[in-house]
Protein backbone atom coordinates (compact mmCIF):
# COMPACT_ATOMS: atom_id res chain seq x y z
CA UNK A 1 0.00 0.00 0.00
CA UNK A 2 0.92 3.55 -0.93
CA UNK A 3 1.66 6.14 1.51
CA UNK A 4 -1.42 8.04 -0.75
CA UNK A 5 -3.76 5.39 -0.80
CA UNK A 6 -2.88 4.77 3.46
CA UNK A 7 -3.76 8.39 3.98
CA UNK A 8 -6.74 8.05 1.86
CA UNK A 9 -8.38 5.06 3.91
CA UNK A 10 -7.54 6.85 7.07
CA UNK A 11 -9.46 10.17 6.07
CA UNK A 12 -12.15 7.34 4.36
CA UNK A 13 -12.33 5.57 7.63
CA UNK A 14 -13.08 8.35 9.52
CA UNK A 15 -16.15 9.91 6.83
CA UNK A 16 -17.73 6.30 6.88
CA UNK A 17 -18.14 6.16 10.75
CA UNK A 18 -19.14 9.73 10.79
CA UNK A 19 -21.86 8.32 8.49
CA UNK A 20 -23.86 5.82 11.70
CA UNK A 21 -24.49 8.97 13.62
CA UNK A 22 -27.78 10.48 12.48
CA UNK A 23 -27.80 13.54 14.47
CA UNK A 24 -25.84 16.43 13.42
CA UNK A 25 -25.10 17.69 17.33
CA UNK A 26 -23.50 14.62 17.82
CA UNK A 27 -21.36 14.03 15.09
CA UNK A 28 -20.37 17.89 16.06
CA UNK A 29 -19.11 16.47 19.52
CA UNK A 30 -17.13 13.66 18.22
CA UNK A 31 -15.43 15.63 15.58
CA UNK A 32 -14.74 18.24 18.56
CA UNK A 33 -13.78 16.17 20.94
CA UNK A 34 -11.46 14.65 18.78
CA UNK A 35 -10.23 17.12 17.00
CA UNK A 36 -11.13 15.04 13.82
CA UNK A 37 -11.26 18.56 11.13
CA UNK A 38 -9.59 20.64 13.63
CA UNK A 39 -8.22 21.54 16.92
CA UNK A 40 -9.60 19.27 19.83
CA UNK A 41 -11.88 20.97 22.28
CA UNK A 42 -13.19 21.01 25.62
CA UNK A 43 -16.30 19.85 27.21
CA UNK A 44 -16.83 23.02 27.93
CA UNK A 45 -15.94 24.83 24.99
CA UNK A 46 -18.35 22.34 23.17
CA UNK A 47 -21.20 22.55 26.15
CA UNK A 48 -20.81 26.76 25.43
CA UNK A 49 -21.07 26.04 21.35
CA UNK A 50 -23.73 23.96 21.88
CA UNK A 51 -26.08 25.23 24.43
CA UNK A 52 -25.92 22.49 26.85
CA UNK A 53 -23.81 21.75 30.07
CA UNK A 54 -20.46 19.84 30.38
CA UNK A 55 -21.91 16.99 32.21
CA UNK A 56 -24.04 16.31 29.34
CA UNK A 57 -21.37 16.94 26.62
CA UNK A 58 -19.76 13.89 28.44
CA UNK A 59 -22.73 11.75 28.24
CA UNK A 60 -23.51 12.16 24.53
CA UNK A 61 -19.57 11.54 23.81
CA UNK A 62 -19.97 8.17 26.04
CA UNK A 63 -23.19 7.16 24.55
CA UNK A 64 -22.11 7.79 20.63
CA UNK A 65 -18.64 6.01 21.19
CA UNK A 66 -20.61 2.92 22.27
CA UNK A 67 -22.83 2.49 19.90
CA UNK A 68 -19.46 3.45 17.23
CA UNK A 69 -17.50 0.52 18.65
CA UNK A 70 -20.65 -1.89 18.63
CA UNK A 71 -20.84 -0.76 14.94
CA UNK A 72 -17.52 -1.37 14.45
CA UNK A 73 -17.41 -4.99 16.19
CA UNK A 74 -20.50 -6.08 13.94
CA UNK A 75 -18.43 -5.43 11.35
CA UNK A 76 -20.65 -2.11 10.10
CA UNK A 77 -17.45 -0.34 9.43
CA UNK A 78 -15.34 -2.69 7.30
CA UNK A 79 -12.77 0.24 6.76
CA UNK A 80 -11.94 -0.07 10.92
CA UNK A 81 -11.42 -3.46 10.37
CA UNK A 82 -9.07 -3.20 7.97
CA UNK A 83 -6.68 -0.65 9.05
CA UNK A 84 -6.86 -2.01 12.60
CA UNK A 85 -5.26 -4.67 10.89
CA UNK A 86 -3.04 -2.62 9.29
CA UNK A 87 -2.31 -0.88 12.80
CA UNK A 88 -1.21 -4.44 14.58
CA UNK A 89 1.27 -5.41 12.19
CA UNK A 90 2.74 -2.36 12.66
CA UNK A 91 2.59 -2.36 16.35
CA UNK A 92 4.01 -5.81 16.47
CA UNK A 93 7.15 -4.85 14.93
CA UNK A 94 7.33 -1.42 17.02
CA UNK A 95 7.32 -3.58 20.25
CA UNK A 96 3.55 -3.84 20.94
CA UNK A 97 2.56 -0.28 22.06
CA UNK A 98 3.58 2.96 20.56
CA UNK A 99 3.06 7.03 20.63
CA UNK A 100 0.74 7.90 18.59
CA UNK A 101 2.54 10.07 16.99
CA UNK A 102 5.50 7.25 16.24
CA UNK A 103 2.55 4.91 14.84
CA UNK A 104 1.28 8.03 12.38
CA UNK A 105 4.73 8.98 11.29
CA UNK A 106 5.10 4.86 10.43
CA UNK A 107 1.90 4.48 9.04
CA UNK A 108 2.13 7.88 6.70
CA UNK A 109 5.83 7.22 5.80
CA UNK A 110 6.27 10.84 6.76
CA UNK A 111 5.72 13.39 9.70
CA UNK A 112 2.02 13.07 10.62
CA UNK A 113 0.55 15.89 11.12
CA UNK A 114 -1.56 16.77 14.32
CA UNK A 115 -4.50 16.20 12.46
CA UNK A 116 -3.24 12.38 11.30
CA UNK A 117 -2.37 12.11 14.89
CA UNK A 118 -5.92 12.68 15.87
CA UNK A 119 -7.78 10.70 13.09
CA UNK A 120 -5.58 7.68 13.93
CA UNK A 121 -6.19 7.99 17.79
CA UNK A 122 -10.06 7.93 17.16
CA UNK A 123 -10.09 4.71 15.00
CA UNK A 124 -8.07 3.16 17.92
CA UNK A 125 -10.32 4.18 20.35
CA UNK A 126 -12.87 2.20 17.99
CA UNK A 127 -11.08 -0.81 17.31
CA UNK A 128 -11.77 -3.65 19.97
CA UNK A 129 -8.30 -5.07 18.77
CA UNK A 130 -6.48 -1.97 19.83
CA UNK A 131 -5.68 0.16 23.09
CA UNK A 132 -5.72 3.57 23.59
CA UNK A 133 -3.34 5.01 26.51
CA UNK A 134 -4.83 8.75 27.01
CA UNK A 135 -2.69 11.42 27.55
CA UNK A 136 -1.89 13.47 30.89
CA UNK A 137 0.66 14.59 32.51
CA UNK A 138 3.10 11.09 33.02
CA UNK A 139 1.85 9.00 29.54
CA UNK A 140 2.01 10.34 26.22
CA UNK A 141 -1.17 9.35 24.00
CA UNK A 142 -0.42 5.82 22.56
CA UNK A 143 -2.30 2.70 21.03
CA UNK A 144 -1.17 -0.91 22.10
CA UNK A 145 -2.66 -4.48 20.97
CA UNK A 146 -5.37 -5.21 23.47
CA UNK A 147 -4.22 -8.52 23.68
CA UNK A 148 -1.30 -7.99 25.61
CA UNK A 149 -3.50 -5.75 28.12
CA UNK A 150 -5.67 -2.84 28.76
CA UNK A 151 -5.18 0.66 29.50
CA UNK A 152 -4.80 -0.51 32.85
CA UNK A 153 -2.47 -2.97 32.60
CA UNK A 154 -0.40 -0.88 30.46
CA UNK A 155 -0.10 1.95 32.82
CA UNK A 156 1.50 -0.47 35.60
CA UNK A 157 3.72 -1.78 33.45
CA UNK A 158 4.55 1.85 32.06
CA UNK A 159 4.99 2.54 36.06
CA UNK A 160 7.13 -0.57 36.94
CA UNK A 161 10.22 0.55 34.43
CA UNK A 162 9.82 4.12 36.22
CA UNK A 163 9.97 2.98 39.44
CA UNK A 164 13.43 0.28 38.14
CA UNK A 165 15.06 3.15 36.75
CA UNK A 166 14.25 5.33 39.85
CA UNK A 167 15.26 2.85 42.04
CA UNK A 168 19.09 1.90 40.66
CA UNK A 169 19.42 5.87 40.16
CA UNK A 170 21.10 6.23 37.10
CA UNK A 171 20.48 5.63 32.94
CA UNK A 172 20.15 1.66 32.62
CA UNK A 173 20.46 0.64 28.52
CA UNK A 174 17.17 -1.37 27.22
CA UNK A 175 19.02 -4.58 27.69
CA UNK A 176 20.11 -4.01 31.48
CA UNK A 177 16.24 -2.80 31.72
CA UNK A 178 14.97 -6.14 30.27
CA UNK A 179 17.38 -8.31 32.41
CA UNK A 180 15.58 -6.73 35.63
CA UNK A 181 12.22 -7.39 34.38
CA UNK A 182 10.37 -10.10 32.40
CA UNK A 183 9.22 -9.00 29.45
CA UNK A 184 9.56 -10.87 26.56
CA UNK A 185 11.69 -9.04 24.25
CA UNK A 186 13.57 -5.77 24.90
CA UNK A 187 11.86 -4.10 22.26
CA UNK A 188 8.32 -4.03 24.35
CA UNK A 189 10.49 -2.99 27.48
CA UNK A 190 11.86 -0.26 25.18
CA UNK A 191 8.22 0.62 23.41
CA UNK A 192 6.82 1.03 27.05
CA UNK A 193 9.47 3.11 28.18
CA UNK A 194 8.54 5.03 25.20
CA UNK A 195 4.93 5.89 26.42
CA UNK A 196 6.17 7.69 29.98
CA UNK A 197 6.69 11.76 30.09
CA UNK A 198 8.64 10.47 33.29
CA UNK A 199 11.83 9.24 31.17
CA UNK A 200 14.05 11.02 28.47
CA UNK A 201 16.81 8.49 26.55
CA UNK A 202 20.03 9.39 24.85
CA UNK A 203 21.80 6.23 22.71
CA UNK A 204 19.37 4.30 24.17
CA UNK A 205 20.05 4.56 28.10
CA UNK A 206 17.09 5.45 29.41
CA UNK A 207 17.01 7.18 32.62
CA UNK A 208 14.42 9.84 34.31
CA UNK A 209 13.21 13.34 32.37
CA UNK A 210 15.48 15.47 34.95
CA UNK A 211 18.60 13.54 34.91
CA UNK A 212 20.88 15.73 32.25
CA UNK A 213 22.86 12.93 31.73
CA UNK A 214 20.22 11.83 29.28
CA UNK A 215 18.17 14.79 28.68
CA UNK A 216 20.53 17.60 28.41
CA UNK A 217 19.11 20.97 28.29
CA UNK A 218 22.02 23.55 28.25
CA UNK A 219 25.65 23.52 27.32
CA UNK A 220 26.89 22.30 30.68
CA UNK A 221 24.32 19.10 30.44
CA UNK A 222 26.23 18.25 27.38
CA UNK A 223 29.64 19.04 28.03
CA UNK A 224 28.88 16.58 30.48
CA UNK A 225 27.60 13.94 28.49
CA UNK A 226 30.26 14.05 25.51
CA UNK A 227 32.90 13.65 28.30
CA UNK A 228 31.28 11.01 30.26
CA UNK A 229 30.69 9.56 26.82
CA UNK A 230 34.60 9.34 25.96
CA UNK A 231 35.64 8.26 28.98
CA UNK A 232 38.90 10.51 29.30
CA UNK A 233 39.93 14.04 29.36
CA UNK A 234 39.52 16.09 25.65
CA UNK A 235 40.79 19.54 24.62
CA UNK A 236 37.57 22.06 24.64
CA UNK A 237 37.85 22.00 20.77
CA UNK A 238 37.35 18.39 20.61
CA UNK A 239 34.48 19.06 23.16
CA UNK A 240 32.58 21.72 20.59
CA UNK A 241 33.09 19.64 17.29
CA UNK A 242 31.80 16.52 18.98
CA UNK A 243 28.20 18.36 20.28
CA UNK A 244 28.15 19.86 16.90
CA UNK A 245 28.47 16.10 15.61
CA UNK A 246 26.09 14.84 18.41
CA UNK A 247 21.92 14.53 17.83
CA UNK A 248 21.57 16.89 20.61
CA UNK A 249 19.00 19.12 19.84
CA UNK A 250 20.46 22.87 19.70
CA UNK A 251 23.82 21.83 19.15
CA UNK A 252 24.70 24.91 17.50
CA UNK A 253 27.23 26.53 19.74
CA UNK A 254 30.66 28.05 19.54
CA UNK A 255 33.96 27.13 20.41
CA UNK A 256 33.78 30.04 22.87
CA UNK A 257 30.82 29.43 24.61
CA UNK A 258 31.98 25.75 25.17
CA UNK A 259 35.35 26.66 26.98
CA UNK A 260 33.21 29.72 28.88
CA UNK A 261 30.81 27.00 30.55
CA UNK A 262 34.21 24.65 31.17
CA UNK A 263 35.47 27.14 33.36
CA UNK A 264 32.71 27.87 35.43
CA UNK A 265 31.04 24.20 36.14
CA UNK A 266 32.76 22.74 39.31
CA UNK A 267 32.19 19.53 37.39
CA UNK A 268 35.04 20.41 35.05
CA UNK A 269 39.06 20.28 35.93
CA UNK A 270 41.22 21.72 33.69
CA UNK A 271 44.25 19.11 33.44
CA UNK A 272 46.10 20.69 31.00
CA UNK A 273 46.58 23.51 28.10
CA UNK A 274 42.23 23.71 26.77
CA UNK A 275 42.49 19.61 27.95
CA UNK A 276 39.33 18.83 30.92
CA UNK A 277 38.36 16.14 32.69
CA UNK A 278 35.50 15.37 34.51
CA UNK A 279 35.77 15.91 38.67
CA UNK A 280 34.05 12.39 39.25
CA UNK A 281 36.65 10.47 37.38
CA UNK A 282 38.98 11.42 40.44
CA UNK A 283 40.62 15.05 39.28
CA UNK A 284 40.68 18.00 41.24
CA UNK A 285 40.62 21.62 40.33
CA UNK A 286 44.13 23.86 41.08
CA UNK A 287 47.25 24.82 39.70
CA UNK A 288 50.29 22.27 38.87
CA UNK A 289 51.93 23.58 42.13
CA UNK A 290 48.85 22.70 44.03
CA UNK A 291 48.81 19.25 42.45
CA UNK A 292 52.71 19.35 43.79
CA UNK A 293 51.66 20.18 46.91
CA UNK A 294 49.26 17.48 47.50
CA UNK A 295 51.18 15.01 46.38
CA UNK A 296 53.79 15.84 48.94
CA UNK A 297 51.50 16.46 51.63
CA UNK A 298 50.08 12.78 51.12
CA UNK A 299 53.37 11.47 50.80
CA UNK A 300 54.97 10.27 54.40
CA UNK A 301 58.30 10.53 53.14
CA UNK A 302 60.09 13.45 50.86
CA UNK A 303 59.69 12.12 47.06
CA UNK A 304 62.40 12.69 44.58
CA UNK A 305 61.57 14.90 41.83
CA UNK A 306 61.50 11.96 39.25
CA UNK A 307 58.79 10.53 41.50
CA UNK A 308 56.72 13.51 41.74
CA UNK A 309 56.53 14.51 38.24
CA UNK A 310 55.49 10.45 38.15
CA UNK A 311 52.50 11.47 40.64
CA UNK A 312 51.88 14.70 39.39
CA UNK A 313 51.25 13.40 35.49
CA UNK A 314 48.95 11.06 36.78
CA UNK A 315 46.24 14.03 37.06
CA UNK A 316 47.82 16.87 34.85
CA UNK A 317 48.64 16.73 31.19
CA UNK A 318 51.60 19.09 31.44
CA UNK A 319 55.27 18.94 30.07
CA UNK A 320 57.59 17.40 33.05
CA UNK A 321 59.68 21.06 32.45
CA UNK A 322 56.28 22.71 33.82
CA UNK A 323 56.53 20.50 37.13
CA UNK A 324 60.00 20.81 37.89
CA UNK A 325 59.94 24.61 37.09
CA UNK A 326 56.82 24.93 39.65
CA UNK A 327 58.88 22.62 41.83
CA UNK A 328 61.57 25.22 42.61
CA UNK A 329 59.17 27.58 44.55
CA UNK A 330 61.24 27.82 47.60
CA UNK A 331 58.06 29.26 49.50
CA UNK A 332 55.87 26.06 49.21
CA UNK A 333 58.92 23.03 48.58
CA UNK A 334 61.83 22.18 50.76
CA UNK A 335 64.33 20.23 48.84
CA UNK A 336 65.88 17.97 51.91
CA UNK A 337 68.51 16.02 49.87
CA UNK A 338 69.96 15.82 46.07
CA UNK A 339 66.46 16.15 43.67
CA UNK A 340 64.65 14.82 46.50
CA UNK A 341 61.66 17.34 47.96
CA UNK A 342 59.20 17.87 50.64
CA UNK A 343 56.40 20.21 51.39
CA UNK A 344 57.37 23.20 53.51
CA UNK A 345 54.48 23.27 56.31
CA UNK A 346 56.52 25.89 57.84
CA UNK A 347 55.95 28.45 55.52
CA UNK A 348 52.03 27.56 54.44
Amino acid sequence: MTETEQTINLQAGINDILTLIDQEREREIITRRFGLYDRRETLEQIGELLGITRERVRQLEKAILTKLKAATENGKVEIINSLEKTIIRELSEMGRIARVQDLANRLLGEPSSQLDRARISFIANLAPGLTVIEQNDNYFNSVGISEYGDEKKVRQEVDTIVSTIKKHGEPLTIEELHNQLSYEHPNHVRALASVSKLLAHLNDNWGLVKWPTVNPKNIRDKIYVILNENGKPMHFSEIAKSIKGSSFKRKNVTTQAIHNELIKDSRFVLIGRGIYALSSWGFSRGTVSDIIASVLQESPIPLHRDEIVKRVLKSRQVKETTILLNLQNKSQFKRVAKATYAFDSKTN
